[in-house]
């Protein structure tokens, strides 16, 4: 059995107490640089920090509740969201979305070509201009370019969907494939 001196006991409490001290210390001053940073100065622009609400909880050490102004607490998201056709809509609300099983409808499927890349990417805009709520996805899979548009999670409201964009007298051509699809929660 090993007896330790009331002096190393001592040391250790002290080592103890001084990297807990470290440890809020670093905590508070990064959330008082986000706090500083956001602060509007006369004369000067305005900075937004925008960060997950994950982030602030980790910063914050771990419970905290409080969310910084500067973190977007109602959708601990970020207030920049990517549409489906790949574009940034600065303002929109973010939506989460998840992964499933579910169909899309083909509306072009090219070559690998340059020309091919750019047909794909005109299916996509004239979907967009008929139907602006229907979400657009434009790859390459090897070794074609594919437009593929929605996301369906059964095959009656895909066929629903492909009626209405035959019915346009444009997608004569367009199908139903199964796909992953993202569902927004």
């Amino acid at each position: 059995m090993v007896l330790y001196s009331n002096d190393y006991m001592m040391k250790r409490l002290f080592l103890s107490l001084f990297w807990c001290a470290v440890s809020w210390l670093q905590v508070s001053a990064q959330q008082k640089f986000v706090d500083k940073l956001v602060k509007p100065v006369n004369g000067q622009g305005t900075v937004r920090v925008i960060q997950d609400a994950e982030i602030t909880r980790m910063v914050n050490g771990g419970g905290a509740e409080k969310e910084s102004s500067a973190s977007l607490a109602d959708s601990g998201r970020t207030s920049q969201s990517i549409t489906e056709s790949g574009n940034s809509s600065v303002g929109t609300k973010p939506v989460r979305k998840m992964k499933a099983n579910g169909y899309r409808i083909q509306v072009y499927a090219g070559g690998n070509s340059r020309t091919a890349r750019q047909e794909a990417q005109r299916m996509a805009g004239k979907v967009k201009s008929y139907f602006s709520d229907m979400a657009t996805y434009t790859h390459f899979q090897s070794p074609r370019w594919i437009c593929r548009v929605g996301d369906f999670r059964t095959y009656e409201e895909a066929n629903q969907a492909l009626h209405e964009l035959r019915a346009t007298k444009q997608f004569d051509e367009a199908l139903i494939v199964k796909s992953v699809i993202q569902i927004p929660y």
